[in-house]
């Protein structure tokens, strides 16, 4: 059966059009909030966001396996749709209040940290082969990175903020709809013992923690968010504008977006029996970024630096995705999935929060060499953690799947079936 199934299709275009109002979103608050109440408007508007989605995303998880992935995940969007249209009203009749705008951003993050852990968990119910679906979804995301802050600035130059937040609540509309006509797909392998919201999340964190190789590849990404990608988008905007004119990061980011499709691409059809380890070798490709930047060449230098980083940066996270996929149990998968974005996520916003003031005290330049120092470190410690290194693929031979240890009595399932659901490596 070929990729492209009438439920893929659908799935497909569920998230590439939400993917494009995501991608559209920041350039909306920053050009249409900033007008309003400026720079700090725009920093708690984003705030306000961001924290709900890492507050709320294990709950998401509890919930998606509980109901269903596609469920919360509607539900989600339709939230959205609320929000979005909600603001869309408040610019079409005048100046909407600053509490309104944080109100729905906040609302907006919630919904987000509802839908976020079925991503994960969705594609191996609607793709035979997860590894191509899901490199095929990460060439979409490059595609709406490069579109969506394009789409949303010539919207609100050419129509006015009003619009582009109404085009906004349109995507979460048009992916509710494509998620609603899916067919045949199973919630998962929900369990059926009666349990509670905090023995869920209890059971998540077992499920995730008895994955060595999961929960050392968050440890690591923490630093690696701290100290790279957290202050890479901030800094490197920053030094190339002054240095080479704001047209010129317009370029820098295309390229990267045009790596992260060469990564996919090369994804799609690379299929290693190790693949963790495999993505780490590539994402030494990430260090080409910041040393790019920090080293001040000419601008197709600095763009094939980001070209390279963004074919790393998707390889890996191609590798990634499939492995948890995959690797996770349908029954835990979304709260297991939660656990990861949460560990992934915190890293980067210190990092992002923490740039500002540390760029006060150290030269941006510096900050990116250490990047790049950092970047190789963690590539070097993925590749001597055994538990990743000899991680290998779903269905490989000699990688059968082995029993998790056993869940505690107090928050596993009822002892008619006391076998753990986990399938690890």
């Amino acid at each position: 059966m070929g990729l492209w199934t009438r439920n893929f299709t659908l799935y497909f275009t569920a998230r590439a059009v939400s993917l494009l109002g995501d991608w559209m979103m920041p350039v909306a608050t920053a050009l249409a909030v900033g007008a309003l109440y400026g720079v700090s408007g725009v920093g708690y508007v984003l705030a306000v966001h961001t924290t709900p989605f890492v507050l709320f995303i294990l709950f998401g998880g509890v919930f998606a396996d509980r109901i269903g992935a596609r469920t919360m995940m509607i539900g989600a969007d339709v939230v959205r749709i609320v929000t979005q249209g909600a603001v869309a009203v408040a610019f079409f009749v005048g100046t909407p209040p600053l509490w309104l705008l944080m109100l729905a951003s906040a609302l907006a993050g919630t919904a987000a940290a509802m839908f976020q852990p079925g991503v994960n968990s969705m594609v191996p119910l609607v793709a035979a082969d997860a590894q191509r679906a899901n490199a095929t979804l990460k060439i979409a995301d490059a595609a709406m990175q490069l579109g969506g802050p394009v789409l949303a600035g010539l919207t609100v130059a050419l129509a006015g903020p009003a619009f582009v937040y109404t085009v906004d609540a349109g995507t979460f509309a048009v992916s509710a709809l494509c998620l609603g006509l899916l067919r045949h797909v199973p919630r998962g392998a929900a369990g059926t013992e009666a349990s509670t919201v905090l023995r869920d999340l209890r059971r998540g964190w077992v499920e995730f923690r008895s994955r060595t190789w999961m929960w050392s590849v968050i440890v690591i990404w923490v630093f690696f968010g701290l100290l790279v990608f957290g202050p890479l988008i901030p800094l490197g905007s920053q030094l190339i504008g002054a240095r080479l004119g704001e047209a010129a990061y317009g370029w820098v980011m295309a390229s990267m977006g045009t790596g992260t499709v060469l990564g996919g691409l090369v994804a799609m059809r690379l299929r290693p029996e190790r693949p963790l380890a495999a993505g780490a070798v590539a994402l030494t490709g990430f260090a080409c970024m910041p040393l790019s930047i920090a080293l001040a060449p000419p601008l197709p230098a600095v763009m094939l630096g980001h070209l390279l980083g963004g074919a790393a940066w998707a390889f890996w996270s191609v590798m990634w995705s499939t492995s948890v996929q995959t690797l996770v149990h349908p029954e835990v998968l979304n709260r297991v999935t939660a656990y990861e974005v949460a560990g992934s996520v915190c890293g980067l916003a210190v990092g992002q929060a923490l740039v500002g003031p540390v760029s006060t005290l150290v030269a941006a330049r510096d900050l990116l060499l250490l990047g790049t120092g950092v970047s190789a470190a963690v590539c070097a410690a993925l590749l001597l953690v055994a538990p990743i290194r000899r991680l290998r693929r779903a269905g490989s031979d000699g990688g059968g799947p082995a029993t998790a240890p056993p869940v505690p009595a107090e928050i596993g399932p009822r002892p008619a079936d006391r076998r753990s659901p986990a399938r690890t490596r």
